[in-house]
């Protein structure tokens, strides 16, 4: 038998009786992480549309006149290529956080369900800009865009031309290998979620006695 068990060191019943120590760092770690890992993987959902745009490969689709395109060749997240004539009426303009172009929006003069964004180079007259009569992009439903396009209903509402709730939206020029940066967010973004959620796991584990 050894020392410590023949001889048990004596407990101080009033240091025992004390309560456990507050730890409001430890509460508020706790939160923080938590928010930050559903909010990694809130925007890790709002972008797996434009995840798996960017890993189609091949030639864009060519649908022909887009007015006339019959509701079943409208397939989400497709690379298509068409021609159509622009509304000149209900266009809305609108800009982005970060970036020096614009953009414009509006549908087609003989489909208002279907409408298309195009870039507008910061260079470029806004107030004397011409349409093209063809578009190469992608192609998705208006709701599914994903979370880059979240204002483009309240750009329309704020311009007075509301998108109809089944609209379509073909964003002109977004090719799948120039979204190919979002399979690298992607990967940072789940990997952020674990890493704060494998330290919640860990600061949540009790601490062994030595």
């Amino acid at each position: 038998m050894s020392n410590a068990e023949r001889f048990p060191e004596p407990t101080d019943a009033e240091l025992a009786a004390l309560p456990a120590p507050r730890r409001p760092f430890r509460r508020l770690t706790f939160a923080v992480m938590g928010l930050t890992a559903l909010f990694a993987l809130r925007l890790a959902l709002g972008m797996r549309g434009e995840l798996v745009y960017s890993l189609q490969r091949g030639a864009p689709q060519d649908l022909g006149e887009l007015g006339q395109l019959p509701k079943q060749r409208l397939l989400p997240n497709a690379w298509v290529r068409g021609e159509a004539a622009l509304s000149e009426t209900s266009v809305v303009r609108y800009t982005r956080p970060l970036e020096r172009d614009s953009y414009r929006l509006a549908p087609l003069e003989d489909n208002p369900k279907l409408w298309v964004e195009l870039r507008v180079p910061s260079d470029a007259d806004s107030d004397h800009f011409v349409a093209p009569g063809s578009f190469v992009g992608r192609l998705v439903p208006a709701r599914g865009a994903g979370i880059r396009y979240h204002a483009l209903r309240e750009a329309a509402a704020q311009a007075g031309h509301a998108l109809p709730n089944d609209a379509w939206l073909l964003i002109d020029g977004e090719s799948p290998a120039g979204t190919r940066w979002v399979l690298g967010l992607e990967l940072l973004l789940i990997a952020f979620a674990a890493f704060n959620v494998g330290g919640i796991l860990r600061l949540a584990r009790p601490v062994r006695d030595a």
